[in-house]
């Protein structure tokens, strides 16, 4: 099994920096990363997220990255407790993909199944994906990077690429991650919909927020895709794979942060990063730029989602292309070996993708509209200090994915998806003069 082994006990305990420090010690291919004694170490905390504690230590050779699952959402406490074995599943993740994706994603360097505590990689000089999207800044690789990324994570744990047996192995494992797919069930697919004490909406879209809680329409379209991530386990998902999520430079990127980890639709991993491209794309208008900057850095977003997907679709085709004798047992190469099944291959891969694809659309609509009114808000519209201008902002991205999930077939193909985006801008508050 490629999995670490999960041993939470009583004995698990959140750890000190001291204590950090010293049980990096004790293991010696860390200790030779790091060089010199731990009186030559430094650890600093950059946790900005919501549910680990994360350090990095460096030493006179190199550095590390430490992070130990919290037993509770971190600005709650006890008051909303999490199961801290989500660690054992985000070492799964990463020892499941690793020689997947390679370079793709930082390497694992140690798991303690009692701490639930991880240390892996530092990656330097790379930043988070998102304050560089914000700051208007443009990484080249990212977009093309992660649909690789995707791609290969999808075809070799889907039935396109792995047989049944193992695909259900790692059903078996990744199933067990209940505490953190309820996270992702509630605050994506409920809370946005119900009035609930961990929406965090500002009170200028009040008026958004009581349209959709009142739209049965777009009720009953995020229902189906509720029930399609529950339901159809296609491939291995990142589940959480937004810019904060993706570490860059100009010429790398890697995807971290795989705790969601679960098995799901494949568009659905698209569509949380294309989500958080629009996101930007709308919150750029209530930021004081440049004008022209401004709009170049619109274009190249939209360019970006245009290259996240055909760069997906390409590698998936690709993968599938290079290897009919896989052991997948999704479409086995002996039924389809003479000219005319293959004629019908290539029309099951064209219908596959274009699945894909709709799924991408829908669930980046489900996705955006959970960063406006669910828990967990975005800084690219939270840096907006002028609340009316950021709820402008937000309206529009509602707006837009109001529409894409009521009228699909508008959005059947990447160019009008695309499209639409500078369409809804400006919508404005009022969500009935929009419909």
């Amino acid at each position: 099994m490629s999995a670490v082994v999960n041993a939470r006990t009583d004995d698990y305990r959140i750890l000190a920096q001291a204590e950090i420090l010293h049980h990096l010690a004790a293991l010696p291919e860390i200790a030779a990363i790091l060089g010199g004694s731990p009186a030559d170490w430094t650890i600093r905390d950059v946790a900005d997220g919501y549910i680990n504690a994360v350090f990095i230590i460096d030493g006179p050779q190199g550095g590390v990255c430490a992070k130990q699952a919290l037993p509770w959402v971190r600005y709650h406490g006890d008051s909303w407790p999490l199961a801290e074995d989500r660690a054992f599943f985000e070492a799964s993740y990463m020892r499941r993909l690793a020689a997947i994706v390679g370079p793709l994603a930082p390497r694992l360097l140690h798991f303690d199944p009692v701490l639930q505590f991880i240390v892996m990689e530092k990656l330097s000089p790379h930043i988070v994906l998102r304050g560089g999207l914000i700051e208007g800044r443009r990484f080249p690789r990212a977009a093309a990077d992660v649909g690789r990324y995707v791609a290969l994570a999808a075809f070799h744990t889907s039935d396109l690429g792995v047989p049944f047996e193992r695909k259900f192995e790692d059903i078996g494992l990744f199933s067990g991650n209940i505490s953190l797919l309820r996270i992702s069930v509630d605050l994506i697919f409920v809370d946005p919909y119900v009035e609930v004490w961990r929406n965090r909406y500002i009170s200028e879209i009040d008026p958004w927020a009581k349209a959709l809680r009142e739209d049965v329409e777009l009720k009953t379209a995020v229902a189906r895709h509720r029930n399609a991530f529950l339901s159809n386990r296609q491939a291995l998902l990142h589940g959480d794979l937004h810019s904060g999520s993706v570490m860059v430079t100009e010429d790398d990127t890697r995807v971290i942060d795989g705790e969601f980890s679960t098995f799901g639709p494949i568009g659905f991993d698209l569509g949380a990063f294309a989500a958080n491209l629009i996101i930007n794309w709308y919150a750029q208008g209530g930021y004081d730029r440049d004008p022209a900057e401004r709009d170049a850095h619109r274009q190249w977003l939209l360019e970006q989602i245009a290259t996240l997907w055909q760069t997906f679709e390409s590698e998936l085709l690709a993968l599938w292309a290079a290897s009919p004798d896989t052991d997948g047992d999704g479409y086995p190469a002996t039924h389809f070996a003479d000219a005319s099944g293959q004629a019908r291959l290539a029309t099951i891969r064209r219908d596959f993708t274009q699945a894909v694809f709709q799924d991408l659309v829908a669930f980046a609509a489900i996705k955006m509209i959970r960063r406006v009114i669910s828990y967990a808000q975005v800084d690219d519209f939270g840096i907006i200090e002028d609340t009316k201008r950021r709820a402008e902002t937000q309206a529009s991205a509602l707006a837009f994915a109001r529409c894409v999930l009521k009228e699909p077939a508008r959005f059947a193909d990447l160019g009008a998806f695309l499209d639409a985006v500078p369409r809804f801008e400006n919508v404005g508050l009022n969500p009935d003069a929009n419909r």
